[in-house]
Formats: structure tokens, sequence, C-alpha cells
């Protein structure tokens, strides 16, 4: 048999050919750690369904940042559990507020961390929804001033960056016009440009306490079928000032970050959701695969697809794994 004259075989014989020639590199700068702040002190609640994850007071948070930004981790994400909730979602705009209270004390111990807010609803709305109900249906436009208030609360407490989740169409429009008008120009805005319903965030709504009281949030979130529609949520949300923009979840839309990645110029962030991170350590735990190798590589198969930023349960992790 006649072989051509390239072989590709040549360059995977040894390490340092297969480092040499590496496409995609994933490094600590690209993870950002999501974490839940409770209120309290010396609370650290487990999560079930997400193994190596906490509620934490704040006490506990600040102790678990020191360690994220001692591992060369850029960036963490704060996700609230408020005292209480109400039909306006009001302990998300509270200027004693769990999220408030949390970014206060990170940027107090570890100033050098970027702490990013995840700006929503869900979890302060007694109906589980990411904006006002009235009648039955989430009032669009009569969200966008309680969502525009948190944003400003958590600038005002010191947050570097703030991110809406709750795809409200127009909220990060009004976002930006709130921080603008109140001297926040310099607080960039991190949309969750094209936030799929999907069925991966189970996890998640565990953990944050966040589960609609009824119905479900096909009404608001985008149809898992499309990604056409990805690119026009994109673009509107560039037209009103977003400066980063997110995909969530990663892994089953690696397509979409991809042809997000190829039609804007922004630095493109992805969502490595609860439901990824949990059959990844469930698969683990039962011995059907290596959790850390599978991890790894869907980090980087995040990343090839065009993903500048990796939200991952995983970060800390992975960063240990990357600086050994």
């Amino acid at each position: 048999m006649q072989f051509p004259d390239y072989r590709p075989r040549r360059l995977r014989q040894s390490k340092q050919f297969r480092r040499m020639i590496r496409e995609t590199s994933l490094g600590t700068d690209d993870l950002i750690m999501p974490l839940f702040a409770i209120g309290g002190k010396d609370v650290k609640n487990p999560v079930p369904s997400m193994p190596g994850q906490y509620q934490m007071s704040v006490d506990h948070l600040v102790k678990t940042v020191k360690e994220a930004s001692d591992l060369g981790l850029p960036a963490v994400i704060l996700f609230g559990l408020p005292d209480k909730k109400d039909s306006l979602g009001t302990r998300a705009y509270s200027k004693d507020g769990i999220v408030q209270k949390a970014v206060r004390a990170v940027k107090d111990k570890c100033p050098d961390i970027m702490v990013i807010t995840d700006v929503c609803l869900c979890q302060y709305t007694d109906h589980g929804h990411c904006g006002i109900v009235d009648k039955g249906m989430v009032d669009n436009d009569g969200s966008l001033d309680l969502l525009a208030r948190t944003a400003l609360s958590h600038a005002e407490a010191g947050a570097d960056m703030v991110a809406p989740s709750d795809m409200m169409d127009g909220r990060v429009g009004m976002i930006r016009e709130t921080l603008d008008e109140n001297d926040f120009t310099h607080v960039p805005v991190m949309s969750y440009a094209a936030k799929y319903c999907s069925a991966y965030y189970g996890p998640f709504r565990e953990a944050a306490d966040s589960s609609p009281q009824f119905g479900d949030r096909r009404t608001y979130q985008m149809d898992p079928a499309n990604a056409v529609e990805a690119l026009r949520e994109a673009s509107l949300d560039v037209t009103e000032g977003a400066d980063i923009l997110m995909v969530k979840p990663a892994l089953p839309y690696l397509d979409v970050i991809y042809r997000i990645r190829e039609e804007f110029d922004l630095p493109v962030a992805a969502y490595n959701v609860s439901g990824e991170y949990a059959m990844i350590k469930a698969a683990d735990k039962m011995g059907w695969l290596d959790g850390q190798a599978v991890a790894m590589e869907t980090l980087t198969a995040i990343k090839r697809a065009g993903a500048d930023m990796i939200l991952t349960y995983f970060a800390m992790e992975a960063a240990r794994s990357l600086n050994a």
C-alpha cells in the first residue's frame, strides 16, 4: 500500500509534538466560577445534585473567593438566595440584599478578583419567574425597571460587571441607560444573549431555589431548536450596548457559540451549566468515566468552539489541574 507523503501521526508521536501543534489552549484566565450566597453565618449547605458545590454564607463565600483567586481565576459570578420572597422580587434590588452584601465583602477582602453579578428576579420572586407576573403572564416591559434597579444596586455595592440572565426584551438597553445615568459608565454588561429554555438547568434551580411555581419559561427563554434566532438576539443586545455575549448552556450549543463568534466581534462567553456538571460528576461516581479528564475535554471543546471565557462549576478543579 502506497502512503501519501503527509503522515498526520508523525506529529502525534510525543507529548512535546502534541503541545507544539495544539490549536486550542485552555488556561485559568478563561474560567469564571459561579457561587451561591445565602444569609446567616458559618453556613455551607451542600447542593445534593451538584457534588462539591454549596450555598454559602458570606464568610465562607469570601474564603472560597480567596482560594479561587489564589488558583489564578480572574473572576467569580454571584447568585443570591434571599431571606424572603415576594411578587416583585424586592430583595433583588435591596441595598442590604444578599448579593449586595456578598459583593461588598468580597471586594473588601479580595479586591483583585473580578466580581460579576447575575441580574435576574427568579430567585427573589415567590412565583419563580424572571419578571413581574400580571394575569398569569410575565410582563416584559413592566419588569425592565426592576431589572435595571437590580443591576444598579449591584454596581453601587461594588460589582465589576453585571450579567442580566432574564431574557426580557430590551433589558440590556435599560440596564445600560440606568448605569450610565448614575455614573457607572465603566461597569460592563455581560448579556445572556442566547439563553435557551433548557432541561440542563435542573440542578441550578435546586441550588438557587428558583424553580417557577407555575408554567415554564418558554415564553421568554429560547427554543432549543433555534440557532438563527440566537443571532438575532445577540444582534439586539449588541445594539443595546452589551459588552460581552453569552450562550447558555454551552455543550449542547457549541454550534451556536461558533456562529456567534463568527458573526460578532465582541467577546463571547459560554455557561457550562449545572446539568452538564452534574452528569459528569454522576458518571464519575459510578466509575463509568474519568470525570476530571471529561471535564477538561469538555472545557477545551467549549473554548475550541469560540468561547473567550467559560462560566463553569469545574473552574477551581480545572485551575488545580492546569496549575499542576
